[in-house]
């Protein structure tokens, strides 16, 4: 299997919000030849082009999620059952 990027579905943020909030965490294989960068479409499908990249690396976690586990009830279940 390929690397896979961990990328946030971000919320628009509204009048007085610091930063936009994550709504969804999806997983994205890598774009060819680049372990850090995002391929265009997760798992389930999505567009990847206003997505975040996380900072959380799956493979620097063996053993661990794909995901950081504070984000575990965001995770989309699209993409993690693929992964």
């Amino acid at each position: 299997m390929s690397e896979i990027v961990v990328v946030y579905e971000l919320d628009k943020p509204t009048a007085g919000d610091a930063e936009p909030s994550v709504l969804r965490v999806h997983a994205v294989p890598a774009a060819p030849g680049r372990a850090a960068v995002a391929g265009p479409r997760t798992y389930c499908g999505r567009d990847t082009f206003a997505m975040e990249v996380s900072p959380w690396k799956p493979a620097e976690h063996p053993g661990a999620t794909w995901y950081a586990p504070e984000y575990a009830s965001l995770v989309c279940a699209a993409c993690d059952d693929a992964v």
